[in-house]
């Protein structure tokens, strides 16, 4: 099994990368299928449904929808150029793709939320269909995106989870039994293994050019949320707290009025800082999703920034022993809020935050599976449900204690030899089997928990 680092990180735009970004993929996709075949096309449409449709306008997905049928991806987006494609789509009901001619797509219309049962391959489905000069349907395709910015078709997904089937990787672990066992047997680091299957696909250039684009991008994002104040958009009112909780610690630092537990509070302005950015539609990247965004970049930031001895050199290091972590998660259980509640994005982002800070500050192999298994084993159960439908509450604040807890696992994980009761694979068929059971209503609808508890709703 192999999932790339540049797989489970991905650049793209919030506020969701199930819902903002996975429809834009799907939507460029779609356009490819279009560009290869022989039919004379007019028109579009397209019908959302499940966790699409429930929460949809709260995560943006009409409005990625219909820009991914302009020709807009989440990696090259450009918010000005989107904002001008938008409003010449409502004035003109039409589309221009490139390589394509000019096509009917009136919003109002031809973008349709179908709250029914959900489509039968996930909770975040959607169909996409290209019209004929008589508005006859004559393709159609049906997607599914399950997580992490990843979209799938009706039959990749009925072929099952996996789809690599590119050339054989020097370690090829599915399990985290396998994983310690090969580091046992070769002597290397999760780290050093995850490198070898990278650049078995690529080379150690595109490798580390790639890794330190990932980290910039994290970084601005950080940035650029500690010097923003305002109002988020949506209409619930949320206000920014990220640059006056940071400015107010810049202004105690120095002052002996710190209490220990301060670093918490830099540990959570740093999440909140990305995932207040995500919550306006701006550039994160998935680590592994965009609504669970700012816990490993705020344990990052955390590391350099508060650690005696943490040096960037080693990032790329964090960023490859959290992507083994990750893709054992999405290969064996989920990563969709939509598929398994929060504790699939919150807690996979924990753990592998977690298994990444082990890594850098010297820790085994074992003592990186028993960090990322701790840091799981203490979100499972978590619901998701967030309020009208956007990923700002509780979202925000629950990236801020995800961040606590890893460095709280790793901190665990370090004192001990790497022996533990529970072991990680455990914890993640844990969490499949949770998610599985968990009522639809807590998955990422709206529909229950918090978004129908508070006044906003």
């Amino acid at each position: 099994m192999f999932l790339s680092v540049f797989d489970m990180f991905k650049v793209g735009v919030g506020p969701s990368s199930s819902h903002t970004m996975g429809p834009m993929v799907a939507a460029a996709r779609f356009l490819d299928t279009m560009r290869a075949s022989p039919f004379d096309f007019h028109g579009l449409r397209a019908s959302l449904h499940g966790s699409l449709a429930f929460t949809g306008v709260g995560h943006a997905t009409d409005r990625a929808t219909i820009l991914g049928l302009a020709g807009f991806q989440p990696d090259s987006y450009d918010h000005d150029k989107a904002e001008a494609i938008l409003a010449q789509i409502n004035a003109t009901h039409t589309v221009h793709p490139e390589s394509l001619p000019a096509l009917h797509f009136n919003p109002q219309d031809d973008l349709r939320f179908d709250f029914g049962p959900n489509l039968p391959g996930h909770a975040n489905g959607m169909i996409l269909m290209a019209t004929d000069a008589q508005g006859d349907v004559i393709l159609q395709e049906t997607y599914y995106s399950i997580g992490g910015g990843f979209v799938m078709t009706e039959a990749e997904l009925a072929a099952g989870k996996d789809t690599d089937e590119g050339a054989p990787v020097p370690f090829p672990f599915k399990s985290a039994a396998e994983m310690l066992e090969m580091a046992q047997i070769s002597g290397k680091s999760i780290a050093e293994m995850k490198k070898a299957n990278e650049i078995s696909r690529g080379c150690t250039e595109s490798l580390a050019k790639g890794c330190a684009r990932l980290w910039q991008v994290m970084n601005d994002c950080i940035d650029r949320g500690l010097t923003t104040d305002g109002t988020l958009p949506g209409g619930l009112g949320v206000k920014r707290r990220a640059k006056s909780i940071h400015d107010a610690l810049q202004a105690e630092r120095g002052m002996n009025l710190n209490a220990p537990h301060t670093i918490n509070d830099w540990m959570s302005a740093y999440a909140m800082a990305v995932n207040e950015e995500n919550a306006a539609g701006g550039q994160v990247v998935t680590a592994p999703t965009n609504g669970a965004a700012g816990v490993l970049p705020a344990v990052i930031r955390y590391w350099l920034d508060h650690v005696p001895g943490a040096t960037a050199s080693r990032i790329d290091e964090f960023l490859l022993t959290a992507a083994a972590i990750g893709g054992l998660v999405k290969f064996n259980a989920s990563i969709s809020g939509a598929e398994a509640g929060c504790q699939a994005e919150v807690g996979s982002a924990s753990a592998m935050a977690a298994a990444g800070l082990c890594a850098v500050m010297g820790g085994t192999p074992e003592q990186v599976e028993n960090a990322a298994e701790i840091a799981l084993e203490h979100h499972l159960g978590m619901t998701c449900d967030p309020v009208k439908g956007l990923v700002q509450v509780p979202c925000i604040e629950r990236n801020g204690l995800g961040a606590i807890k890893a460095v709280s696992a790793a901190s665990l994980a370090l004192r001990g030899d790497g022996t533990h009761f529970v072991p990680l694979d455990a914890v993640i068929e844990t969490m499949r089997q949770t998610g599985a059971d968990m009522h639809e209503k807590y998955k990422e609808t709206s529909l229950g928990g918090l978004a129908v508890n508070v006044p906003n709703c």
